[in-house]
C-alpha cells in the first residue's frame, strides 16, 4: 500500500472512530454531519471522498460493529467442548456484544430505523446469521439437536434478534438475564436426549 492509499485508509478509520462515538452518545439524528467532521479532524471534502453521506458513514460503522460481533461470537465459540455449547456460547456472546451501551444505540436502537428494515435484516444475514447456521449445522451433526439446521438456525435468529430489540429498548437492567436465561432453557429444550455417538 503507498502513501496515498495509506493516508486515505486513515483518514476513513478517523471518521469511522470519531462517527461510532458521536452516534453511541448522541444518536444518529442528533448528530450532525459538522459535529463529525470537528470530532474527526478533517474536511468535508475528506468525508465524501470515502462516503455518499452521513447515513453511509452510518452504514459502515454499522459494518465494523457487526465485524467486531462476529470476531467475540467466534472466540467464545470455538473455545467451548462441544458443537452444541459452542452454539450456546456464541448465542450469548451475540447478546452480550449488542446489548453494549454503544452497540444498543447504534444497531438496535438507530439502525432499523435509518436504514430500514430490509438493509438491518441484510447486514445480519451477511454477519451473524452465517455463524449461527454453521453452530447449528456442527450441533446437528454432532446428534444434539435434531431437524433441517436452516430452519432450525432462522427460528434461532429471530429469537435472539427480537430479544435484542425487546431488551435493548427495555428501562429494566434485569432484562438482559432474564433474556439470556430464557434463551438457555429455550436452546436446552431442543437439545436431542440421546446424543448419536461419535
Amino acid at each position: 500500500m503507498g502513501v496515498k492509499a495509506e493516508r486515505a485508509q486513515a483518514t476513513r478509520e478517523t471518521l469511522l472512530k470519531a462517527a461510532r462515538e458521536l452516534f453511541a452518545t448522541q444518536g444518529y439524528a442528533a448528530t450532525g454531519t459538522e459535529a463529525i467532521l470537528a470530532a474527526a479532524g478533517v474536511t468535508r471534502g475528506a468525508l465524501y471522498h470515502h462516503f455518499a453521506d452521513k447515513q453511509a458513514l452510518f452504514a459502515a460503522v454499522c459494518e465494523s460493529l457487526h465485524a467486531e460481533a462476529e470476531q467475540a461470537i467466534e472466540t467464545d465459540a470455538d473455545a467451548a467442548p462441544s458443537a452444541f455449547e459452542g452454539l450456546i456460547a456464541g448465542c450469548m456472546s451475540f447478546l452480550d456484544f449488542m446489548i453494549r451501551p454503544d452497540v444498543r444505540r447504534i444497531l438496535i436502537l438507530d439502525a432499523p430505523s435509518v436504514l430500514g428494515w430490509e438493509s438491518w435484516n441484510e447486514m445480519d444475514r451477511r454477519h451473524g446469521f452465517g455463524l449461527l447456521i454453521e453452530g447449528v449445522e456442527a450441533a446437528v451433526a454432532e446428534g444434539a439437536l435434531a431437524g433441517d439446521p436452516l430452519t432450525l438456525a432462522v427460528m434461532l435468529n429471530g429469537a435472539l434478534n427480537y430479544g435484542v430489540v425487546w431488551a435493548g429498548q427495555s428501562e429494566d437492567p434485569a432484562a438482559l438475564g432474564q433474556l439470556k436465561s430464557s434463551f438457555a432453557l429455550m436452546i436446552e429444550a431442543l437439545k436431542c436426549k440421546s446424543p448419536k455417538a461419535n
